[in-house]
């Protein structure tokens, strides 16, 4: 379950960290990328394609095509992919979803949920792809492991 992130976002970090753990600059199909993940490959290829528009994703046509990270991992952050989907106002946002929630007019949560939002941008913008590396592929190897 989620409190912040739409699915969408969610599946696209999956997708960013997962071609984050691929050797640089390798293509991955939309295909790979929905199998590993297990996440709809429409899903995947519509999000990806929304990272390209963006900058963080580039993509090959053809055959042998896919998508790729445009840039080194140590310059991509995870607030860049959170942004680029759910847009920066996510944590704006009340989390209970009242519209007129303000430092004003406060929801029962308002102050503490304050302080953790700003935790949290200041986390996802502070790390890079790259310190995420180890526990990535630790996390990937283990997708699949989990019997029901």
């Amino acid at each position: 379950m989620s409190i912040i992130f739409s699915k969408k976002c969610e599946y696209g970090i999956q997708a960013i960290l997962f071609l984050s753990a691929e050797v640089e600059s390798q293509i991955c199909s939309a295909d790979e990328i929905s199998k590993k993940l297990l996440i709809p490959k429409e899903f995947v290829s519509k999000i990806l394609q929304e990272l390209t528009t963006s900058g963080i994703v580039d993509s090959k046509k053809g055959k042998s095509g896919g998508f790729f990270l445009s840039k080194p991992i140590s310059e991509i952050r995870l607030i860049d992919v959170v942004t680029a989907i759910d847009g920066f106002d996510i944590f704006n946002k009340c989390v209970l979803g009242f519209s007129n929630c303000s430092s004003d007019s406060p929801c029962p949560v308002h102050n503490t949920w304050a302080k953790l939002s700003k935790e949290t941008v200041q986390m996802l913008s502070e790390a890079t792809l790259d310190e995420f590396l180890e526990t990535t592929k630790r996390k990937l190897s283990s997708i699949g492991d989990v019997k029901n």
